[in-house]
């Protein structure tokens, strides 16, 4: 299956009935608590608040809801609230993570902590779900929030980290295209080399659970008239479900570009942890918000 839209999302969401608790950090702005509300009134999660508590009991009252509902950790110090809610992860007393109003290095610093952090032993990575208008289902960018500049091994593993996040929402072979400039390899551009090394790694068996092309642009990739007007065949084209940039920077100009300008809609998460992380920009709006979070807990 394939999830077409995030309200398909959320349906398959409800119809589990299998409510995860999330460790809320800083949730003191109001798209945060907003997307908060929303999930825990439909009884999609429970709420685990780590913040400075006077602020983010206003605001839930402020939307509707009653002081009986929520139970908040006391900390104005993000650096310790980030480090507490790890604590929560790890003891058990929630599943997943949620980023609020902090910044991003300030909670992934409690994530990668050697002693006390979240590390799986693998590469911590990005997934961008995206619901761009007319194209016909969701398709996920990585990475455009962690890896800065990945080689060829961690374009691999970030390639994995995609793979197995959507086979464990029921993806049977995801289909993966690795974005460059062109579709031809040329030496002088590094990111078709590691693309033509990743689609031979699929070939040969190596990344075995998915159908990877590459290099492809993105026109191709997305387009089936204009990949038909250019003579490029491949079962990818119009139909992929992963999109794999050269390095953050890229990936990163064209998730904002796709949600400013063309308005597709955003869920953020974060993988490779030992739990999944809802992370989105501080500027990021309530909807937004509400993706990340109930695709984190589909994915716990």
């Amino acid at each position: 299956m394939a999830f077409q839209t995030f309200d398909q999302l959320i349906r398959f969401a409800l119809e589990r009935q299998t409510q995860k608790t999330v460790a809320a950090v800083c949730p003191d702005d109001p798209a945060t608590l907003q997307a908060l509300f929303d999930c825990q009134q439909q009884g999609l999660l429970r709420v685990l608040f780590v913040g400075e508590q006077e602020k983010i009991r206003r605001l839930w009252l402020a939307l509707g809801g009653k002081t009986a509902e929520i139970e908040i950790i006391d900390t104005a110090d993000k650096t310790l609230a980030a480090e507490r809610a790890v604590a929560e992860i790890r003891a058990g007393r929630a599943d997943f993570l949620m980023k609020g109003n902090l910044e991003t290095a300030v909670l992934l610093k409690a994530v990668v902590d050697k002693a006390k952090g979240l590390r799986s032993g693998q590469l911590i990575s990005h997934l961008a779900f995206l619901q761009i208008p007319g194209y016909p289902k969701l398709i996920v960018l990585t990475d455009s929030g962690m890896v800065l500049k990945p080689d060829l091994s961690q374009k691999k593993a970030i390639l994995l980290n995609a793979v197995l996040t959507l086979q464990s929402l029921g993806y049977p072979c995801p289909k993966v295209g690795i974005l460059a400039a062109v579709e031809k390899v040329n030496p002088s551009m590094p990111e078709t080399l590691d693309a033509a090394a990743l689609t031979a790694m699929n070939r040969s068996g190596e990344l075995p659970g998915c159908w990877v092309e590459g290099p492809i642009s993105y026109d191709l990739l997305i387009s089936r008239e204009i990949a038909e007007k250019k003579g490029y065949s491949s079962p990818i084209v119009g139909d992929a479900d992963i999109m794999l940039v050269s390095d953050m920077t890229s990936g990163n100009l064209l998730g904002k570009a796709l949600t400013v300008s063309a308005h597709a809609e955003m869920a953020g998460l974060i993988v490779g942890a030992s739990v999944p992380i809802a992370l989105t920009s501080r500027g990021s709006h309530r909807t937004e918000k509400r993706n990340s979070l109930i695709l984190a807990a589909i994915c716990c």
